[in-house]
């Protein structure tokens, strides 16, 4: 080894409390325990071989995160999906999602647009069916074109994990979530104008920041409408 370097550290082997904790987390947000779901100390201690202190403090970590809740007499579970918090995330994704694109902007090229374009239409095509799920896909495709252009992939894993929450809440609470058809359509184009032409990075953050602001609106006049509606568990 030459001198002045020294030898890199080995990566240290993940504790056994983060190792059950990333689990847990993963299935709260992958929809395999759902709101409600009763999280066994015992129980999950047996299945990862540990004893139940790893166990009661990754509970402890996914409860200030908001993830489990404690109940009387119920002991830890899945926290509800509450419609107040969905609104919130919704707005720190406009935030998020604004300044993304202001920096990508400079590193989407002529193709790059062409598939933002593209994929525009395609929901245009699914809006004019009535296909809500492909409206939805062909929605995040347009904007992980956008994601995988940023510089900063910190922020754009902010972006993704604070989405994992608001599909999570999706799948297992609201019968419906609005989406804005014609209006979301019409901003996707003006924002491709605003990348083709080169425009300051604070109008293309103001303009995808408002856009996502839209559905936070649209979301407000349909809890307005129907409330606190939510689907009945299957």
């Amino acid at each position: 080894m030459s001198p002045g370097r020294s030898a890199r550290a080995p990566e240290a082997k993940p504790t056994k409390q983060q190792q059950v904790y990333d689990v847990i987390r993963e299935r709260i947000l992958g929809g395999a325990y759902s709101p409600g779901f009763r999280v066994v100390i015992d129980a999950l201690a047996a299945e990862f071989g540990v004893s139940a202190l790893p166990v009661r403090e990754a509970i402890r970590r996914l409860e200030a995160e908001g993830l489990v809740v404690y109940r009387a007499n119920a002991g830890a579970q899945v926290a509800p999906a509450d419609p107040g918090l969905f609104e919130d995330e919704l707005t720190v994704v406009a935030v998020l999602e604004g300044y993304v694109t202001a920096l990508a902007a400079p590193h989407l090229e002529a193709a790059d647009l062409d598939q933002l374009r593209k994929k525009t239409d395609e929901m245009v095509a699914a809006m004019e069916r009535m296909d809500a799920l492909s409206f939805g896909r062909h929605n995040q495709e347009f904007h992980e074109i956008v994601y995988a252009h940023c510089p900063n992939q910190a922020l754009v894993d902010m972006v993704h994990e604070v989405g994992r929450r608001l599909d999570a809440i999706r799948r297992t609470v609201f019968t419906h979530i609005p989406y804005r058809g014609a209006k979301s359509i019409a901003e996707h184009r003006e924002l491709i104008d605003l990348l083709a032409r080169g425009a300051r990075p604070d109008r293309i953050e103001a303009a995808a920041r408002a856009h996502k602001l839209g559905t936070v609106e649209s979301f407000r006049a349909w809890r307005r409408e129907h409330g606190d509606e939510r689907s009945a568990m299957s």
